[in-house]
């Protein structure tokens, strides 16, 4: 249930009129009374002898019979109270109870004294009702309004555990301004998935990742399709900047255009600039200059350097200074904006979705000291620039490896908002999560089966003394691993890693020592990618010769399509027995 305090108006016939009127977008539907200060309002919804008239007179009489002087300037309340798709519809007396629970909570109205404002909710919807009370009282006083959004707010979580309803999370003020219907409706009409105001967040958002100065980012605007306006001081500094859909327009069809703070919090120009600002901090100009002509990397670079940054960003926001941790949480979100532009078609919707819900995740009232999240910001900058993945080979394996990091990134993230009383922002990272967990089933599939080949191949003896180097070095975690469909896949990894003059044991021991392997589906596919990455060996294998099988025959991709490590059983059981 969320309720909103619209903006306090002057006229109370003119809100009435749209409250019973058609709607913007003809979407209002049987307008009717649910509930009024006396409980004996006039309906003009469906009462033929009433009129709007009559409603407006007796709401405003209150006002009209002060002092003049005294009139508020604004006397016309109006909160709207809209539940979720999900959520039943309540009926007319449920309606009509929930509005007088708000206003009382509001401040509107005092039941017990008997001398709260006037006030009429109307619905002309099934999932919504709108409130509008006149702002002086019966006794000529006016209402204690202070904090009433704060208290309608903590009304609604109580409306929905007695009704109920879908259980919402108390917010902080840091959430993006939400559609309107109007917006929703004009989708509708459009045949859009998601409104103007929506695809412009999230094209921003991309444009912002990894950018680092006013010019590159306007220029990732444009180059997205945008209509851009810019507000400049008399100076000719720039002040801000507003964008449009070239198809979404007003009435006398001109562009409709959103400022960036009405975007997102964080996407006002101001806000944006602090994150190209703290790129600079201690960094010598010379060496901005390098990094700035440097030209892109492969996608598969881009994707192993994701990696390694994530990998080190998880201990910062698990243990680093509040200020430090919330700047590594806002880059997280300008990584995954960065890796879902550019993956391949298999991941991509997934991994839009990830970075979509992780927006909410990103803002908090700890506000971010930039410039330690440099490292992050850097190889979402390499991502955009080394362009789309593809889906199979080093591209689609460094894919899977880079989203197996993230997924820990954003669980700790979201563990790091729990800790902060941050409901909103937990939920949200943990949505993130659940989509980064299926794109990594869909990216890692054939990379695994793979490496699952490549470990059926090898040797017996090869086989059991991986599986007693596995006991040696994780003594706890060992049976569970070795009864894991991965088993074969980090064998085969073991003994790469071997052959490439590494020492496993001492890998194995410091890939485990990171948190977060309890949330994982999969230990063993954690501990693959946490060594391919760790030893540098190819995140694609297939085109490998198989170290201790006894030959030198890289693994098919054809053949990984006959068994896939994360749908077989196999594996452990058989490895288990070998080892008996």
């Amino acid at each position: 249930m969320i309720p909103r305090i619209q903006k306090r108006g002057q006229r109370t016939i003119g809100l009435l009129y749209y409250l019973y009127g058609p709607g913007k977008f003809e979407e209002h539907s049987d307008p009717h009374l649910v509930a009024s200060w006396d409980h004996n309002a006039p309906d003009p919804g469906r009462d033929a002898t009433a009129t709007l008239k009559q409603l407006q007179q007796l709401l405003d009489q209150p006002v009209e019979n002060i002092d003049p002087s005294q009139l508020p300037k604004k006397h016309v309340w109006h909160l709207s109270v809209r539940n979720g798709g999900e959520d039943r519809i309540l009926s007319d007396e449920e309606w009509g109870d929930v509005a007088r629970r708000m206003v009382a909570a509001a401040g509107i109205d005092d039941p017990e004294a008997g001398a709260g404002c006037r006030w009429a909710a109307v619905r002309h919807a099934d999932d919504h009702i709108h409130i509008v009370a006149t702002l002086v009282r019966e006794d000529g006083y006016k209402p204690d309004l202070d904090n009433d959004a704060v208290r309608v707010q903590a009304q609604a979580r109580v409306l929905e555990a007695e009704l109920g309803l879908r259980r919402l999370n108390k917010g902080d003020g840091t959430a993006a301004k939400r559609p309107t219907s109007a917006e929703r409706h004009k989708a509708e009409r459009q045949g859009r998935e998601r409104t103007a105001r929506e695809e412009l967040r999230e094209t921003v958002r991309r444009a912002v990742a990894g950018a680092r100065s006013d010019e590159e980012f306007f220029d990732r605007l444009a180059a997205a399709g945008l209509l851009i306006r810019t507000r400049a001081a008399p100076s000719g500094d720039l002040l801000g900047y507003k964008v449009a859909l070239p198809d979404d327009l007003n009435r006398d069809g001109a562009p409709v255009f959103y400022p960036g703070a009405r975007l997102a919090p964080d996407l006002s120009l101001p806000r944006i600039r602090e994150r190209w600002a703290g790129d600079a901090q201690g960094v010598p100009a010379a060496q901005r200059e390098d990094a700035i002509r440097t030209g892109p990397g492969s996608p598969a670079a881009a994707r192993r350097g994701t990696a390694s940054a994530v990998w080190q960003a998880v201990l910062v926001v698990e243990h680093g200074e509040d200020a430090i941790a919330a700047a590594h949480i806002t880059a997280a979100g300008e990584v995954l904006d960065a890796l879902a532009k550019t993956s391949a078609a298999h991941t991509r919707r997934e991994l839009r979705d990830a970075a979509t819900a992780f927006e909410r995740a990103s803002r908090s009232h700890v506000r971010a000291v930039r410039g330690h999240d440099r490292a992050l910001r850097q190889v979402a900058r390499d991502l955009v620039q080394g362009g789309p993945a593809l889906g199979l080979g080093e591209d689609g394996a460094t894919t899977a490896m880079a989203i197996d990091m993230l997924f820990f990134l954003i669980t700790a993230a979201a563990h790091w908002h729990a800790r902060k009383g941050h409901a909103q922002q937990a939920e949200a990272a943990t949505r993130a999560a659940a989509h980064l967990r299926t794109a990594y089933q869909a990216a890692a599939a054939q990379p695994l089966g793979v490496l699952y080949q490549r470990g059926r191949r090898l040797s017996r003896p090869m086989l059991q003394r991986q599986t007693a180097l596995l006991r040696e070095a994780l003594p706890e975690l060992a049976e569970q691993i070795l009864a894991e469909p991965g088993w074969y896949a980090l064998a085969a990894t073991i003994a790469e890693a071997e052959a490439a003059g590494q020492a496993p044991a001492a890998l194995l021991s410091d890939a485990a020592a990171r948190r977060e392997l309890g949330t994982a589906d999969s230990v063993s596919d954690v501990l693959l990618w946490r060594l391919r990455r760790a030893a540098d060996l190819p995140a694609d294998a297939s085109h490998l010769p198989i170290a201790g099988s006894g030959g030198t025959r890289p693994v098919s991709r054809e053949a990984t399509t006959r068994a896939s490590a994360p749908g077989r059983r196999g594996s452990g059981e058989e490895s288990s027995h070998l080892t008996r």
